[in-house]
């Protein structure tokens, strides 16, 4: 019997932290430094690229948003007016010392209220797991799979350690399956 999606998300968390603990500094340094080349094959030359600010434990997007901004792309951050208000992308300029952003409602840092409103071609995406058909399991918020259902044809690329992939997932119609998936060792897709 499949594990639900909330004992999925449960036992995928604790198995990331894990992995990330476990992690030397320097490697944490060098993992997800460049986007691979498939990864750039799915990138429109003028497209605005939408990351996600990573937490302690997620794979971290950092050096993606340095790499993307020089050279030449716009990029753009979740934001949430708050709590219960639906996610919109909004500019984000500054990735080295995110001086454009501000704490949103949900403890993460976001882009300031001013910041104009964007609508990233490609979303780089977070993900507590993932199968090998791109099939994506996200917190359980829905954010994502709401943002992505109103803006169809969007370019969805997960990002992800290793240890999220699995053999199934439990899919819902709402659920929003991903272009491609990057992990540190490999390139899942591209997906129809």
């Amino acid at each position: 019997m499949m594990d639900t999606k909330s004992q999925l998300r449960e036992r995928l968390r604790q198995e990331r932290r894990e992995h990330v603990s476990a992690l030397p500094n320097a490697m944490r340094g060098l993992v997800f430094h460049r986007p691979p080349a498939p990864l750039l094959d799915l990138v429109p030359t003028d497209a605005v690229i939408g990351l996600y600010r990573a937490t302690a434990h997620e794979a971290p997007t950092s050096a993606y948003a340095k790499f993307f901004q020089e050279n030449g792309y716009s990029l753009a951050l979740p934001r949430f007016a708050g709590r219960n208000a639906a996610m919109e992308f909004a500019e984000f300029f500054d990735p080295w010392d995110e001086s454009d952003c501000e704490v949103g409602p949900f403890g993460l840092m976001q882009p300031r209220s001013d910041a104009a409103s964007m609508t990233p071609a490609v979303v780089i995406a977070p993900l507590l797991g993932f199968t090998d058909s791109g099939d994506r399991l996200g917190q359980g918020g829905g954010h994502y799979d709401r943002w992505l259902a109103d803006h169809p044809g969007t370019t969805v690329i997960g990002l992800a350690w290793d240890v999220q992939r699995v053999d199934s997932l439990p899919v819902e119609d709402h659920d929003m399956t991903m272009c491609a998936i990057v992990t540190p060792t490999r390139f899942y897709g591209p997906f129809a």
